[in-house]
């Protein structure tokens, strides 16, 4: 199963900075030891064409040149460096990478160890987020299925981030071929809520059963309305009970049982995924990693089902 990292462009924070940069390079260090057999690769940057199929070209030159203001910076939540540019088209770029592996690669499946920035706007960057990673890939993916289709491509957004999607859910407000899904929860950041497509809302201190059970019907809810032809899942840790933004209280277990569902979902109609890391801020960094190795191990077997497919066609 091939990755995509970027952890290696580092984004320079002031000290005492909230965000856990580390997290990103702690999980390519466990991936080589506890599932070696993820292909990991160095994600290629976004180019501004790419971006401006999401993104408002302003927009995009006021960040590559250095020019936001203090505070769109403080929107964001990152100063502006040079490093925090190529950093962004890195995360934007290994989405794309992911996403075109999983569609057009035969592989089915495919990561990126970092993005799922899913508060960037069209015209701003907040939350930590400067580019929306998913929006870009998704444009991208379905430019490129229409060169050679003859229908447009569907794409499924399926955001298990502890925060609502707002920006994805902006960006696709009108646009009938992307289902943008999202759980989150109802009392957290953003505070202001924008309308996905379908939204689930979840109260603080959801437990495993109460999470599963409304990911079970949102599911259901998906299969009905829409048909895709590829899946983005946004697979953030941040509904993990140890974390200091959730506010939800999954366990270990039932955030693997999460992806798992997801996984059997998309593999139980053939449709290739590519996914993101998105939210995590343990009050212990290694919990994240932890969740995160754990969405790995359930991926890499479900690529297993898929190569095997692949073996007897």
């Amino acid at each position: 199963m091939r990755a995509f990292y970027s952890d290696q462009f580092v984004l320079p924070l002031p000290e005492g900075h909230r965000f856990p940069m580390a997290k990103y390079r702690l999980l390519r260090e466990r991936l080589g030891v506890d599932v070696p057999d993820v292909l990991l690769a160095v994600a290629e940057p976004a180019s501004d064409g790419e971006l401006a199929l999401v993104h408002t070209p302003s927009y995009i030159q006021s960040v590559v040149q250095g020019a936001l203001s203090e505070a769109q910076q403080k929107e964001i939540g990152f100063p502006w460096t040079s490093g925090m540019v190529e950093r962004s088209r890195r995360s934007a770029g290994a989405t794309v990478m992911a996403a075109r592996t999983a569609l057009f690669g035969g592989e089915g499946i495919a990561a990126n160890l970092a993005g799922g920035t899913h508060h960037a706007y069209a015209d701003h960057g907040s939350g930590f987020c400067v580019f929306n990673d998913a929006a870009v890939a998704a444009r991208l993916m379905q430019a490129e299925w229409g060169r050679s289709h003859k229908t447009p491509l569907n794409v499924a957004i399926i955001d298990l981030d502890v925060h609502q999607g707002n920006g994805t859910a902006r960006i696709f407000g009108q646009d009938t071929h992307v289902f943008t899904l999202s759980l989150h929860g109802a009392r957290n950041f953003p505070f202001t809520k924008e309308t996905s497509d379908l939204d689930v809302e979840l109260p603080d201190g959801c437990d495993d059963a109460t999470y599963l059970a409304a990911l079970e019907q949102a599911l259901a809810e998906l299969d009905a309305r829409f048909q895709p032809g590829l899946v983005i899942y946004l697979a953030g840790a941040d509904p993990h009970e140890g974390d200091r933004l959730g506010r939800l209280s999954l366990s270990f277990d039932g955030l693997e049982a999460r992806d798992r569902r997801v996984f059997d979902w998309a593999w139980s109609k053939r449709i290739p995924l590519a996914f993101s890391m998105a939210g995590g801020y343990g009050q212990q960094m290694t919990d994240t990693v932890q969740v995160q190795v754990n969405t790995y191990r359930v991926a890499y077997a479900y690529w297993r089902r898929w190569q095997n497919r692949s073996s007897r066609t």
